[in-house]
This record gives structure tokens, C-alpha cells and sequence, in this order.
């Protein structure tokens, strides 16, 4: 009986370090920084499962003044937000900037989209942090647009940076975001 409880504390040992080992390989070998914008908490959902997949940090991009429910009216041409969307020079405040940005190998960026564009936040976030040499992706949440139009703005407003493909991430589970990941080849 004493040997067959030795086998299988040593059988359960060697499942526990193969899992443990397992678990730490399947997380990104860069050093990652999901960074996001939310409006309404959708994004930060997104950005909290691909943290979960990537073994990454997170960090809000957080608008000195935050957006109200008046000011996300799309239907309102006098909302903050559609006041900011037709104006592509508009740059909001954001509350500081991301320390240590030099530390990461890859910045995700997410948002939800409107007017089919990142939110000028995204922006200001961009123009304010060094992201050359970075792997840079996009992430995006949206009730009604897809990730092209967006992603595209991006690519043409900062040619120099490294683009990787984006996806749109409305409801994604972390298996679906591990599955894009992979395809990205992390």
C-alpha cells in the first residue's frame, strides 16, 4: 500500500509541474500592456479577458472629464462626443500618462468605436506615449460597426508604428481571444 500511495504523490506531482509549466508557456513571452478606453464598462471587459489570455497589464485611459450619458448621445449633433468626432483635431485630456511604456514589447489598444473611428481619447493616448518598436494592436467593441473602418484610421493617422491585425471583441470569450492571439503568432 506504501508504494502505491508513493506512485501517485508522485504521479500528482509531475500532472501538478507539467500544468503549471503548461499554463506559463501559454502566456505571451513579451511583455504586454493592454491599455483601453471605456466608455460604458464593454471595453474594460474585453481588456480584462485578453489580460486573463496574455498574462498582461492593464491600464484605462482615462479622460480627465469623464463622458456622461448626454455626452454619448450620437444623436444628439451637439454631444460632447459627436462635437469630438467631427473634428479630427480634437485631442480630450486624459488623466496622465502610462509610466514605464518603455517596458512592453506589445500594446494592445481598445475602444468601442464610434462613428466608426477609435474615439479621439485614442489619440491623445497614442500622441502621448512612445509606441515605436512596439507591436501595437487594436481591439474594439461596437453595437453595430466592425473593426475595418477604425483600425484603417489608425494604420493612416500612424503609418510608423508596427500594426498587427485587430479584432472586433463584442462578447468574445477568452477562448475565441486565445484563439486570435495565437493567430497572431504569441
Amino acid at each position: 500500500m506504501g508504494k502505491i500511495k508513493t506512485f501517485l504523490i508522485v504521479v500528482m506531482a509531475v500532472i501538478s509541474a507539467n500544468t503549471i509549466a503548461y499554463a506559463q508557456n501559454n502566456k505571451m513571452q513579451k511583455k504586454v500592456l493592454i491599455t483601453y478606453f471605456s466608455a460604458t464598462g464593454t471595453t474594460a471587459q474585453a481588456a480584462k479577458r485578453i489580460a486573463n489570455v496574455t498574462g498582461g497589464d492593464l491600464y484605462a485611459i482615462t479622460p480627465v472629464e469623464s463622458y456622461t450619458g448626454a455626452d454619448l448621445d450620437w444623436q444628439d449633433k451637439q454631444s460632447r462626443s459627436s462635437v469630438e468626432m467631427n473634428d479630427p483635431k480634437s485631442r480630450p485630456a486624459i488623466k496622465g500618462t502610462k509610466e514605464n511604456i518603455a517596458d512592453y514589447d506589445v500594446i494592445f489598444i481598445g475602444y468601442p468605436i464610434w462613428w466608426d473611428l477609435a474615439p479621439r481619447v485614442i489619440n491623445t493616448f497614442i500622441e502621448s506615449h512612445d509606441l515605436k518598436g512596439k507591436i501595437v494592436i487594436p481591439f474594439a467593441t461596437s453595437g453595430g460597426s466592425t473593426l475595418a473602418g477604425s483600425a484603417t484610421a489608425l494604420k493612416k493617422s500612424y503609418p510608423s508604428l508596427n500594426w498587427k491585425e485587430g479584432r472586433l471583441l463584442n462578447r468574445a470569450d477568452e477562448k475565441t481571444i486565445r484563439t486570435w492571439i495565437e493567430k497572431l503568432g504569441f
